[in-house]
């Protein structure tokens, strides 16, 4: 009995098919499911039910997952534990980002850290904020630049990267861009393009909206800030942006204050733990990245 054997048995119990499954450990489907049948042969049981389209445990393989995965995990714990003796950094980070993200000390940190460690394997994906956030409380992620309303994420450790204020953007020639400022009910005699629901600065906006019993028209929806701002230039709508993201199209748009939507929109880095000596070294550099120390560099 080989691990690369429990990490494929537990691959196809978790995605319930030999395709998806290989596709998650790298290998050919024929390859999973030779291992898996020696697996069986070694054990003297079926663990799958393989009758259906979709893949099922047998009895005997409900018993043995557990133990499984709890090898797995032994493991990795073993070698974490051998890494941290000897200095060394391996193993596998994944890593979630908002989607449409822009914010370079991320990829700055990041670019840092696998030049330090280039034995530790970098899985980086897209998601809305609310989805990381689940992500990294599951344990499939192990940190994620996300955004929130107000406060970062209960449960969860976090280093707050960005706070800051909801703008209203427009092009010079609307009937807003003369005003210094606005009121959300101002704001529901437009039309509104803002980010998709999931996201931290729509979940400041619909929160604000529902304290003031307004139901804004969202008639446009980008992931994008860059695609927010592009359709407000076009005149299409009101955009609702952060300060910052907003700044970035002062040349063609008006960035005007919400004056009654108080809680800032955050962005932060969120983890759940730091028994994976990766995850620490990781935050090491983003706490420097995000700090504007060159991530590289030595200290903290």
């Amino acid at each position: 009995m080989e691990l690369r054997q429990l990490e494929y048995f537990v691959a196809v119990a978790e995605e319930r098919n030999f395709t998806r499954a290989a596709e998650r450990v790298r290998i050919s489907q024929s390859g999973v499911s030779a291992q898996i049948r020696q697996l069986e042969r070694e054990v003297g049981a079926e663990l799958f039910d393989r009758s259906a389209r979709v893949v099922t445990l047998t009895v005997a393989g409900k018993a043995a997952l557990g133990h499984a995965r709890a090898a797995l995990a032994g493991a990795a714990a073993f070698g974490r534990a051998v890494g941290e003796v000897t200095g060394l950094v391996r193993g596998r980070l994944t890593v979630g980002m908002v989607v449409g993200c822009t914010v370079t000390p991320l990829f700055d940190a990041l670019a840092a850290f696998h030049r330090a460690h280039p034995g530790v394997e970098i899985s980086l994906f897209e998601a809305g904020s609310d989805r990381l956030v689940e992500e990294v409380r599951a344990g499939t992620a192990d940190l994620a630049l996300a955004g929130s309303a107000g406060t970062t994420p209960e449960g969860l450790e976090a280093l707050t990267v960005v706070r800051e204020g909801l703008v209203a953007a427009v092009p010079y020639g609307h009937p807003l861009a003369e005003r210094p400022s606005v009121t959300l009910r101002d704001l529901t005699a437009h039309p509104i393009v803002c980010m998709p629901p999931g996201t931290g600065l729509r979940t400041v906006f619909d929160r604000a909206c529902a304290a003031r019993d307004l139901t804004p028209v969202v008639a446009l929806q980008a992931s994008a800030a860059d695609a927010v701002a592009d359709l407000a230039a076009r005149g299409l709508a009101v955009a609702v942006l952060s300060d910052s993201m907003a700044a970035w199209h002062r040349d063609r748009l008006a960035a005007l204050t919400i004056e009654d939507a108080e809680v800032p929109a955050l962005l932060a880095l969120v983890w759940r733990d730091t028994h994976n000596p990766a995850v620490r070294e990781l935050l090491a550099y983003g706490r420097r990245a995000f700090a504007g120390v060159d991530p590289s560099q030595d200290g903290d």
